[in-house]
């Protein structure tokens, strides 16, 4: 089975005379996906981009790590492992080389889940594993994901 996927990306970076210069033209754009709300982007601070602003690595590392929660919240209600809360602070390694051109060397998802008091934690890290078979980012990226999951337990 495939389904297709959309979305529409708009420059809106023409600051008057196009790309007529190197400096004469913002790097900046929308993501606008029909019927959800627009997210203005910018490139990375370090290529010119507004630190303000979602850049493309922003939004695959923030993908990467809504997938794998998404993916970690069904295995856990399949499994009784019962969730009150989930926060993720993934961090990506880059190496950036000449002229601009980079690549992601890693990315590390570090959850910090509360699960209910007494909850199997060795049950949860076993579900963190299995989310590299099935994850749709996880499984399309070329570079490793590690997992540094950190469990509290709910006030009772």
């Amino acid at each position: 089975m495939t389904q297709d996927y959309t979305s529409r990306v708009i420059w809106t970076g023409n600051l008057g005379t196009g790309t007529s210069g190197y400096r004469a033209y913002a790097r900046s754009w929308d993501v606008a996906v029909p019927g959800k709300p627009v997210i203005h982007c910018s490139n990375d601070p370090l290529l010119g981009g507004d630190p303000t602003k979602m850049n493309p690595e922003d939004l695959l590392l923030s993908a990467l790590s809504a997938c794998h929660m998404l993916w970690f919240l069904h295995y856990a209600a399949e499994n009784g492992l019962v969730v009150s809360s989930y926060e993720d602070r993934p961090l990506g390694l880059a190496r950036h080389g000449k002229g601009g051109a980079g690549q992601f060397l890693s990315a590390r998802l570090r959850t910090v889940i509360t699960l209910q008091p007494g909850a199997d934690t060795a049950l949860a890290d076993q579900l963190h594993q299995r989310i590299g078979e099935v994850c749709f980012i996880a499984r399309s990226v070329n570079f490793p994901v590690h997992h540094d999951p950190r469990y509290l337990s709910a006030e009772a």
